[in-house]
């Protein structure tokens, strides 16, 4: 059995009166989704909306628990991580990680972070090490593929791209895909919301067809 974890971050929702409200990154992510699933033969899908469930922010208490040695942590610090616990272990059932986010203030939002920050935890998902010198950590999971799906108002925020450098999605979500465990990382763009014109339609449109092509690519590959 094949298990897909969906993050949605966009505060928007998907069914709303007037389509041209909704959120975008989630319906490519349903697209890709609806692809996928009728193509493998058992699948788990575990879908986890942040905008409707937002992780808590994490505290100076919270880094102390998350320190702390399983075998002494209290009462108070486990209740502290059981959260973390939970998303972790949603992680690690994952054979496919799909994040949905669209680009806020050029990077992720706030709720798409504190889940990151919630998962990303030491013993748990990375480890750490100063024998390893300069890069003392390192992911404990592997194998998994990640697939975000990312909407921005503007455009070109690609390699080479325009605004390449007012990019903060994307690659931080990359660089901290590694400790999910995802040895692959595909990314796919819908551009263009502020303008609402053609070149905007056009976007949406290949996002939808790319986001198909990648689950045949997937089930195949």
């Amino acid at each position: 059995m094949k298990t897909l974890l969906h993050i949605s971050s966009s505060a928007r929702k998907t069914n709303n009166s007037i389509s041209a409200y909704n959120s975008i990154s989630k319906s490519v992510a349903a697209t890709f989704i609806e692809k996928w699933r009728p193509l493998n033969n058992e699948v788990n899908i575990i879908h986890r909306d942040l905008s409707v469930n937002p992780p808590d922010f994490i505290s100076q208490d919270w880094i102390a628990a998350a320190f702390t040695p399983d075998a002494t942590k209290n009462h108070e610090q486990k209740a502290l991580l059981s959260l973390s616990d939970t998303l972790i272990r949603e992680v690690e059932q994952a054979d496919i990680i799909v994040i949905s986010s669209p680009m806020y203030n050029y990077g992720m939002p706030a709720v798409l972070k504190a889940w990151f920050d919630q998962v990303i935890r030491i013993h748990k998902t990375f480890s750490f090490d100063l024998a390893r010198g300069d890069f003392p950590l390192e992911p404990i999971m592997s194998g998994k593929i990640l697939v975000l799906i990312t909407s921005s108002g503007e455009f070109d925020f690609g390699l080479g791209g325009i605004r390449e450098k007012m990019n903060h999605l994307g690659p931080h979500i990359q660089t901290l895909s590694h400790y999910l465990g995802a040895d692959t990382f595909h990314e796919i763009n819908a551009e263009y919301q502020e303008f609402n014109d053609k070149r905007h339609k056009n976007s949406v449109t290949h996002a939808h067809k790319e986001a198909e092509d990648l689950a045949l690519k997937l089930v195949h590959s």
